[in-house]
């Protein structure tokens, strides 16, 4: 113990010879962190004093970096600035920028490679192209971190947090802000819980990311929410998702994503609230239960052959389009109960909180767009209106019935209480 403490104090003394030997000059370049850390015993901790230090820096075996936040890694716009390849890692209060640009090798702030039970934990990580990798690396947490990428285009941008073959990590109360998205491939049982993102591409980009947890994250003002292809077992509740407006924005959408539950979520502000295709099996069902729709352009909509969706106790408010569903689905392809629709024109004489007669939505001149996408752009032209208008007064053809729900809530229910 004594020999290992003798080398960290060598370290440090190192670390301040350096930093004199640069020059006196009004910026000196920061001293390097390596030594500092190649210095540092397994299960040791390095308490570093205030200031800059350099990188990229190599972490080899378990160790507890606490910056209290006066500490910076700088760098030096080469790489990743901080590569972890062990187990029981801590980086705690620091401040990491200026990584590398290179889309190829995954420039990052932090990268975690074939590494399980490190700690990321109250860190500041800017001036970087990825934030926080995971590559084969498991059972991780992430907590508590500030994540901005450069100043590009979004698509230029990297991952704010990225998940590569990496299964069952924590990813918590994080807050990122212009970065590409956050992208969670081939990784299995990972956890993001009470994030936050803001200002940047797609939220959330899972692939092949069976059974994710995705609860009470806050995502505002990115081109979308929640994007899922081939990830069934999600679970997906308690997140606020809002104002994801741009033309193929939409709050969450699935592809071949089955089995999955939404529950009590407010999607607000959208240019589709919820959008997805049917599940790949019939057994294999996704539930809509319980969550807020309100001022989107298409609350709901669906499509392909097979249905398969359960839409339960939702409330659909001051949205243009509560719910389109595809041609190919037949009215009872999806199951609707006990949904509030600020459209009802039903009564409910019996005060019992239940329409009396079930809400249906019939499909006139809306075929027009959802056979013809393009079309779409014409909506609420003079010249639609007044052909829906005449449709549903004398129609040319039958109206196609989209969605009929036997018992729609005639009052607004309290979030959370089922009714």
């Amino acid at each position: 113990m004594r020999a290992a403490f003798a080398a960290a104090s060598l370290g440090v003394l190192f670390g301040l010879v350096l930093a004199a030997a640069e020059g006196t000059g009004s910026d000196p370049p920061a001293p390097s962190l390596q030594p500092w850390i190649d210095a540092t015993p397994s299960g040791g901790i390095l308490q570093l004093p205030a200031g800059t230090y350099s990188g990229p820096v190599l972490i080899s075996r378990p160790i507890l970096i606490d910056g209290r936040g006066e500490v910076t890694i700088d760098g030096g716009g080469k790489g990743t600035v901080v590569t972890v390849r062990t187990t029981g890692v801590v980086l705690r209060r620091l401040h990491l920028r200026n990584s590398g640009d290179s889309h190829d090798r995954i420039d990052s702030g932090v990268l975690v490679e074939d590494g399980q039970h490190n700690l990321i934990e109250d860190n500041r990580i800017d001036e970087v192209l990825f934030g926080i990798t995971l590559q084969q690396a498991n059972d991780n947490r992430i907590v508590g971190n500030r994540i901005r990428s450069l100043a590009l285009a979004p698509a230029d941008r990297g991952d704010g947090i990225r998940l590569w073959y990496s299964m069952s990590n924590r990813i918590e109360r994080n807050e990122l802000r212009g970065v590409r998205d956050i992208t969670v491939s081939n990784s299995l049982r990972n956890r993001f819980v009470g994030n936050s993102v803001h200002d940047s591409r797609r939220a959330m980009n899972l692939l092949f990311a069976h059974r994710t947890l995705i609860e009470g994250n806050h995502l505002r003002d990115n081109s979308s929410g929640i994007t899922a292809l081939n990830s069934d077992g999600l679970v997906i509740r308690r997140n606020q998702i809002l104002h994801a407006i741009d033309a193929s924005g939409a709050g969450v959408a699935l592809k071949e994503s089955g089995t999955t539950l939404l529950h009590d979520n407010e999607i607000i502000h959208c240019a589709v609230g919820i959008l997805s295709d049917s599940p790949r099996h019939a057994i294999n069902r996704m539930a809509v239960i319980d969550n807020r729709i309100a001022h989107n352009v298409t609350g709901i909509s669906f499509y392909g052959e097979r249905g398969g969706h359960l839409v339960l106790r939702n409330r659909f408010e001051h949205n243009l389009w509560p719910a389109l569903v595809g041609a190919g689905d037949s009215d009872d392809a999806n199951q609707w109960w006990g949904n509030y629709w600020d459209g009802y024109q039903g009564f409910d004489l019996d005060d019992d909180g239940i329409g009396d007669t079930p809400h249906e939505v019939w499909a006139h001149a809306d075929r027009i767009w959802m056979e013809t996408p393009m079309a779409a752009f014409f909506r609420n032209a003079p010249a639609l209106e007044m052909l829906d208008f005449l449709e549903r007064l004398a129609p040319f053809a039958p109206p196609t019935l989209m969605l009929r729900d036997p018992e729609p809530l005639s009052r607004q229910p309290v979030r959370g209480s089922g009714r």
